[in-house]
């Protein structure tokens, strides 16, 4: 009888997701494992997604000079929570951040852009290097650039378009989705694009930024946003440990994805809104897409305009 003996059974360590990551090839979920490396997942349309939610939910820090820094605290994060950081964990990556004039001294190339979200234009920079990312971060409709140059005259740029055009910097989370019900045509957009082009072409603009309007660009396509709109029957509430997330991939939109959910009263299943921040930090592994999940998820109304005090995205 051999003396040999089983080793223990060992859970695996847990890969927590960091959030809906954008690139001009489409969208993927990043994941973190406790050593510090990622992976990610391509999120395509019709792609079939199943996940089980674990025991907890971590902070997963910050990036600092281009790599992830863990959190020293290894920090708990509340269900409800709209991201996977702890608050001393954000307060740091605020520091560090472009939209918050702390690094002025940024030698990069910044571009200044104009986003169009549905019922509203907006102004903002991005870096050069960057190209689209961050107009697909937020969930752009339809985009142009205005001018490339110094971030200095960038943040010069986007205070004139807000003085002079009254163009906001930031746009409520709500606005945004709203939008996705009825989004328009691609032509509409571009023809409100090109006439905010002209406006600002009579503005007197700073010196450091050189005037190059590009062609404005649809990202509708990309996102799997259908023309005549997408309208989401319910949107998924805080998770809790032990429940699941299922269903196929329909659109993704900023942080948002849209899933149509396996339902047994639905024979064409439900639509579910899913903000990716509400993931972030957790302890996930697969789950059977075709089976219909068992998180929490509230009915979602019809927009009828954006109310006052309505959540909005943090500096964009």
């Amino acid at each position: 009888m051999s003396d040999a003996r089983t080793p223990p059974r060992t859970t695996p360590p847990a890969w927590r997701p960091t959030g809906l990551t954008w690139s001009d090839v489409g969208a993927a979920l990043e994941w973190l494992s406790p050593t510090g490396a990622t992976r990610s997942s391509a999120l395509d349309v019709g792609a079939r997604l199943g996940l089980t939610v674990g025991a907890d939910r971590r902070c997963l820090g910050l990036w600092w000079d281009g790599r992830r820094v863990p959190c020293v605290a290894g920090a708990r994060i509340d269900a409800a929570a709209k991201s996977g950081q702890c608050e001393s964990c954000a307060a740091i990556a605020r520091t560090r951040s472009v939209a918050t004039d702390t690094t002025l001294d940024d030698p990069r190339e910044f571009r200044v852009y104009l986003a169009h979200h549905g019922s509203v234009v907006k102004a903002g920079i991005t870096a050069s290097a960057r190209g689209q990312n961050r107009l697909l971060e937020q969930g752009a409709l339809s985009s142009l650039f205005l001018s490339a140059g110094t971030l200095v005259s960038a943040r010069r740029c986007e205070s004139l378009l807000t003085a002079a055009l009254g163009l906001p910097q930031q746009v409520h989370t709500a606005r945004k989705r709203a939008a996705r019900w009825a989004p328009g045509t691609t032509a509409a957009r571009a023809a409100e694009l090109s006439a905010v082009v002209g406006r600002a072409a009579t503005l007197d603009w700073p010196p450091g930024q050189a005037w190059d309007p590009s062609e404005p660009a649809d990202h509708t396509t990309l996102y799997g946003l259908p023309e005549d709109g997408l309208a989401p029957a319910r949107q998924l509430d805080p998770l809790r440990p032990g429940t699941t997330v299922t269903g196929e991939v329909v659109c993704r939109i900023g942080r948002d994805l849209y899933l149509r959910t396996p339902d047994l009263a639905a024979p064409d299943g439900v639509l579910l809104l899913v903000d990716t921040g509400l993931l972030e930090g957790w302890d996930l592994t697969r789950a059977d897409p075709d089976i219909p999940g068992t998180a929490s998820a509230s009915p979602v109304a019809a927009p009828g305009g954006t109310a006052p005090g309505a959540e909005q995205d943090a500096l964009f």
